[in-house]
């Protein structure tokens, strides 16, 4: 997997099997749901643009926080944390992260401190298939950043798939397993400099 692709795409999707018929969401009640999330953890299987698949487990600590464990053979660790992306690929024997603003990926739309889809413009798209609805979101001011699909079910509210394409129209889909809320997690868990000192060792 190309470690540049994922970060430009911010590689995620989250689907729970199983979602049952709900009515359509308002974006003020998703809103709220990401507001309302503070942590969670689930394993996740990526598919990536090229059709290649990974495993691993998914770590999320809001605002600004995510990580994502990847599996073997994947040497790979994905990382957000003080505004910014760190990537650690194992195969380029290098203890340092590199490193991208958190910013200037569609991940920031989920990540950031107070969520609201009905500002400025952020949605460019909104469907309900019946079962789920789908948000389509990206940066108004910077719309080569990419766009992040998010799908929902209701009855409770759960986020259930997040599609990001890139600005070259690379998408990347990851599909997790339960997703368990609610637990402690160590801010060490998403701390860049942390790992690469611990990684120095």
């Amino acid at each position: 997997m190309d470690r540049r692709t994922f970060i430009m795409t911010s590689g995620a999707a989250a689907l729970v099997a199983g979602p049952v018929a709900a009515a359509e969401l308002s974006l003020d009640r998703i809103s709220a749901y990401l507001n309302g999330l503070r942590t969670a953890e689930a394993g996740f299987t990526q598919v990536n643009d090229d059709g290649t698949l990974s495993t691993g487990t998914l770590y999320i600590k809001r605002p600004g926080r995510m990580r994502f464990e990847y599996n073997p053979p994947e040497e790979l660790l994905v990382m957000a944390g003080a505004g910014q992306i760190g990537i650690f690929d194992g195969k380029s024997n290098l203890g340092k992260a590199e490193r991208y603003p958190l910013s200037q990926t569609p991940l920031n739309v989920i990540l950031e401190r107070n969520v609201d889809l009905a500002r400025r413009n952020m949605v460019v798209g909104k469907s309900y298939d019946g079962t789920a609805t789908t948000v389509v979101a990206q940066d108004p001011e910077h719309p080569e950043y990419g766009t992040i699909a998010l799908k929902f079910t209701a009855d409770p509210v759960e986020l259930r798939q997040w599609v990001v394409t890139d600005g070259q129209g690379a998408v990347t889909t990851v599909i997790l397993g339960e997703m368990r809320k609610g637990g402690e997690l160590s801010s060490t868990l998403f701390n860049i400099s942390f790992e690469e000192d611990r990684r120095a060792r």
